[in-house]
């Protein structure tokens, strides 16, 4: 098991130099990698903040989005889904330039857009088809893609651990699977707990996140339960700190953080890790 943070808790933009400071402190605190969101920007930019990580022996995992409507892998427009293959593709060579591993994140649409009802039938059919061919490309790279169903108020194609077991076997690809996020499991699942081993060797990625996304350990989750759950099924893989902070005003307005959550960022490093590194040796 290797321990992370997600580092949209600073910025969607992660700078070599700028931010090294706050990396050199992930890895004083005890953290074996960072997750690092991949937004925007260029192969060549993800490369620069790689040997920085490598320098720190920081591993890493990262986390893209869709970003619009003119991206949306479940377009009917064939256009629309061309620029979508195309974004994943994009996503999958920063990855690879910055020596990540794994691609986690709602790539199955874009965030805050609705129709009105469920997914479709002919919806999920093209989203498999390109998420079939975004898992063969990133097989090419040696990353493996662990899609995130989020909760419905946030999206309307995944948002359950079952729809996405059905997602799965839909994109029937050996480098595809899905993550578990506790907060959206939080809001969407009947026994959020349970599902940790009703989907045992599905999950291939995990986001410890707190109901409010503060500080795991100071909201209602029931973490005793969720850790002996996941390490009950043989789970051996990265797991990752997500909280979020009114900081970045962009990133505030899509995660709807209008308070604080923690009260400072070293806080929130030293209480994640401590929580994690305490109930896993415990379960």
């Amino acid at each position: 098991m290797k321990v992370g943070i997600n580092l949209l808790v600073v910025s969607g933009s992660i700078r070599p130099e700028e931010d090294r400071p706050i990396l050199e402190q992930i890895k004083q605190a005890g953290y074996d990698g960072v997750e690092i969101p991949v937004f925007s920007g260029t192969a060549r930019d993800y490369a620069a903040l790689g040997r920085v990580l490598d320098e720190l022996e920081l591993a890493r995992t990262a986390v893209t989005i869709i970003p619009d409507e003119g991206q949306n892998p479940v377009s009917p427009d064939p256009a629309v889904r061309s620029r979508a293959r195309d974004r994943l593709h994009w996503a999958v060579d920063c990855i690879q330039a910055l020596g990540g591993t794994v691609m986690a994140g709602p790539y199955h649409s874009p965030l805050g857009v609705f129709t009105g009802s469920g997914p479709t039938e002919d919806e999920l059919k093209r989203l498999a088809e390109l998420l079939h061919d975004a898992a063969g490309y990133a097989e090419a790279a040696k990353i493996h893609l662990s899609i995130e169903p989020l909760n419905r108020f946030e999206c309307y194609m995944l948002n359950t651990m079952a729809q996405a077991a059905k997602l799965r076997a839909r994109v029937d690809h050996p480098n595809f699977a899905f993550m578990y996020d506790s907060f959206h499991a939080n809001i969407e699942e009947r026994d959020p707990v349970a599902e940790i081993g009703r989907h045992a060797g599905e999950v291939t990625h995990i986001h410890i996140s707190e109901n409010d996304r503060g500080i795991p350990g100071r909201g209602h989750i029931p973490w005793r339960a969720v850790f002996d759950a996941i390490k009950a099924t043989r789970y051996d893989a990265w797991l990752t700190v997500e909280a979020f902070a009114r900081g970045v005003p962009a990133l505030a307005a899509a995660t709807r953080v209008w308070r604080d959550l923690f009260p400072d960022l070293p806080t929130l490093i030293r209480e994640s890790i401590a929580l994690i590194r305490s109930e896993w040796a415990r379960a």
